[in-house]
């Protein structure tokens, strides 16, 4: 099995995304507005943290808008490497935001409700050049897009990766203490983790260490 890459979310500052890459953090997540949930910081620190991140280290920005023009505002002003759907997006969107020439590559999330998710991943990944399965409820009056801190079905996650030759991330309540059984039953490309590596809101180096070395143990 290839090593499990490991992206950590909801980066609040500089400083924690020098913790984040000293750690071994292969991409970080930066969260723009959003209706719910952890995490969100203004434009500006997006950009300035994007700028900052030393390459191969991936910034994504996580993105609720859903419209290529909006979409295509928030990359120019900042300036990610990814841009990560945490709403759905229409395939021919993400296919004009392309041909845009940005040079940045797309992921969409799918949020993990039931079995559904398959049919979404696929359709999903006919554009889009990665798939992040969540645990969210987008279909509620205050939409959850991402952040709920809770695992779902990891059995549909593992036949959304046995189906698609795409990438997919794996996000939705991991920890140092699960996060090697949800690698070894999914086999994901990628680990995603927000409040799992979080002591009293505040990425936590000691918990990030236990998470990266969990997960390294389970795809060796």
């Amino acid at each position: 099995m290839a090593r499990v890459r490991v992206k950590v979310c909801c980066i609040a500052s500089r400083d924690e995304a020098d913790l984040a890459v000293k750690m071994g953090a292969d991409a970080v997540g930066l969260v723009s507005a959003m209706p719910s949930g952890p995490g969100p910081i203004e434009e500006p620190l997006i950009r300035q943290i994007a700028d900052h991140l030393p390459p191969p280290v991936a910034s994504f920005l996580l993105t609720s808008e859903t419209s290529a023009d909006a979409i295509a505002d928030q990359i120019r002003r900042c300036r990610p490497s990814v841009v990560q759907l945490v709403d759905w997006v229409e395939p021919q969107a993400i296919r004009r935001l392309r041909k845009s020439g940005f040079g940045v590559r797309f992921v969409q999330v799918v949020h993990v409700e039931d079995d559904r998710a398959i049919e979404a991943a696929r359709l999903a990944a006919t554009e889009a050049d990665a798939i992040l399965l969540d645990s969210g409820r987008p279909s509620l009056a205050v939409p959850e897009l991402g952040g709920t801190g809770r695992t779902h079905d990891w059995e549909v996650s593992a036949e959304i990766v046995r189906r698609l030759a795409k990438p997919v991330f794996l996000a939705g309540g991991l920890h140092a203490g699960n996060v090697a059984e949800a690698v070894r039953q999914v086999r994901p490309y990628a680990v995603d983790v927000c409040s799992g590596v979080r002591q009293e809101g505040r990425l936590d180096g000691k918990r990030l260490g236990d998470f990266i070395r969990a997960v390294l143990t389970a795809s060796a």
